[in-house]
């Protein structure tokens, strides 16, 4: 069995296994089967996790799989739109023949694959719901609390179930002024440390995309925008104004990436942009000029850190009547379509794999070899 699987993640399982040492949850058969199989969760401490049946069949019969973030759904939309679209998006990735794995932390519980009640009680309660970034974890862990993950927490909890891709809005990025400020999202430190494909529309265009791509470069994480051109997306926008080093046209290219990363055993993730459908894109000089003024208001009532993007998403949005958040609603939705279409055309190229290494080759007839007289 390859190296990587038995590499997964470095530091979920150490955090986990300080806050407790119990065995886990699961059936002592449907342990051992995953202790045997390609998609152990490496060393993680189950005692924290908690693996939806329909996932957990999925792991065991190596069918594709979709990590889903949930702050989207927590701090990301007004509801009820926040869980119409969750519900949507579960939908969407279904249909294309993936299945969803929306992750959270209920009652301080890693939950991997969330049912109706679960996200309806999420999208409802959100005063009540921490916002996730991967150094939250701790303390929403230890303190039983509820979490909607951001995209650095979804990463490295489908790293360590084995999970290879991931869709999402838009990722987290440098902020505008972040030269200064150093307010640098952790999702580009955990996309450097974990060989996952996400699938998002770029970065979301309240950020700086400009340092945003320069950072990506320097965490080693290959970007490529999904299209017949390398514009680099600026979420509610089709181009930003910067480019990806490469693009790919098909979902079976975006897979083979994928593919060629988890068979090589990167270190780095896959970051895959997909623009926005055309009949929902804001252009970009009308978003600018509305961001512009959510960025300048947060400065002036000093929002910061990991409340600065839900407060200017939510000024956005009011600032366009509504128009951003449809967008986003459509985004995301087109990506979930994506998404679950590079999955499964990765699933059957792991198949290839895994069928080509366990069939033994035919032996040919013995060539005998002439005796040599010295």
């Amino acid at each position: 069995m390859k190296h990587y699987i038995h590499r997964s993640i470095d530091r979920l399982p150490r955090l986990l296994d300080y806050l407790s040492s119990k065995k886990n949850g699961f059936t002592h058969s449907l342990h051992q089967r995953l202790l045997s199989s390609s998609i152990r969760p490496s060393a993680m401490n189950h005692e924290f996790i908690d693996i939806s049946d329909e996932v957990q069949c999925a792991l065991l019969e190596k069918r594709p799989i979709v990590a889903l973030e949930s702050a989207i759904i927590t701090h990301g939309m007004p509801n009820p739109t926040n869980v119409e679209t969750a519900l949507s998006v579960q939908n969407i990735v279904r249909q294309n023949g993936a299945v969803p794995a929306t992750i959270a932390i209920v009652r301080g519980k890693v939950k991997v694959g969330l049912d109706d009640k679960t996200l309806l009680h999420l999208g409802t309660e959100k005063k009540n719901t921490y916002k996730t970034s991967y150094r939250d974890l701790p303390f929403v862990l230890s303190q039983k609390l509820n979490g909607g993950t951001t995209v650095s927490t979804t990463l490295a909890v489908a790293k360590a179930i084995g999970v290879s891709v991931m869709v999402t809005g838009g990722i987290g990025g440098v902020h505008r002024g972040g030269e200064t400020t150093m307010d640098i999202s952790a999702d580009l430190i955990e996309l450097g440390c974990t060989p996952v494909g996400v699938v998002c529309s770029g970065a979301k265009s309240i950020l700086d995309i400009g340092r945003t791509l320069e950072y990506l470069e320097t965490q080693g994480v290959l970007v490529t925008t999904f299209g017949p051109n390398r514009d680099f997306p600026a979420f509610y926008s089709r181009r930003s104004g910067y480019t990806s080093p490469y693009n790919v046209e098909t979902t079976e290219e975006a897979a083979q990436l994928i593919n060629v990363m988890k068979c090589g055993e990167f270190r780095s993730g896959i970051v895959i942009a997909v623009p926005v459908p055309e009949s929902n894109a804001i252009p970009s000089d009308e978003m600018e000029d509305i961001i512009k003024i959510a960025v300048q208001e947060a400065n002036e009532r000093g929002v910061k850190g990991k409340d600065i993007t839900p407060y200017i998403l939510s000024k956005v949005a009011k600032n366009t009547e509504g128009r951003s958040l449809s967008t986003n609603v459509a985004l995301i939705q087109n990506n979930a379509e994506i998404g679950a279409k590079i999955a499964v055309d990765l699933s059957k190229l792991s198949s290839k794999r895994l069928t080509s290494i366990s069939t033994p080759k035919k032996n040919g007839p013995i060539e005998k070899k002439p005796d040599v007289v010295s």
